[in-house]
């Protein structure tokens, strides 16, 4: 590779980093070209971008970037052969990977990105598919306080027909 693309490359994975909350780098080597097509159809069904790099180019554009974003603890599994994985969901990829190994061993998961938080090696994979998307903690919030408001509202009207129920009965007393 020229000097050039490895440039060009190094600032594509750049901008491709800065703009991705959430990636996972995964262990696909081994894997037939069969099963690496089904793992890229599969990923592109999800939303899931994949990208096969070097890893000399990509632990260079990621400490050409700020260091509050933390990629440091991710140079380690930047050994051997890596897939990038790209979501906009940061369990999508998790379950990409859990889906196509009921098939097979690979790809291993070797780390994940999440808004700042790294989770390292496969035994991750399980946490990382139980990651709630930003859109489903907020319903869930949403459901949480909706359903006091509920139960006051209900006690109220149940209450308004108990208490004009109780004054009937005493006005059709006080006429007897």
């Amino acid at each position: 590779m020229k000097r050039e693309d490895k440039v060009t490359a190094i600032a594509e994975l750049k901008e491709t980093f800065s703009n991705n909350q959430f990636f996972y780098l995964a262990d696909s080597s081994a894997m037939t070209v069969e099963q690496i097509n089904a793992l890229r159809r599969l990923c592109f069904e999800k939303g899931v971008s994949v990208k096969v790099i070097k890893n000399t180019l990509a632990i260079k554009a990621l400490q050409s970037l700020p260091e509050e974003n933390g990629y440091e603890g991710l140079y380690e599994a930047l050994k051997g052969p890596t897939t990038l994985m790209f979501a906009d969901h940061a369990n999508v990829p998790a379950k990409v990977i859990s889906d196509f190994r009921k098939k097979g061993e690979k790809p291993l998961l070797k780390a994940a990105y999440i808004d700042k938080d790294i989770f390292i090696g496969d035994d991750q994979l399980d946490t990382l598919k139980s990651l709630k998307s930003k859109e489903d903690l907020i319903g869930d919030i949403i459901i949480l306080l909706e359903s006091p408001i509920k139960n006051v509202i209900g006690s109220l009207n149940s209450g308004g027909s108990t208490i004009a129920g109780l004054l009937k009965a005493l006005e059709e007393r006080a006429e007897n």
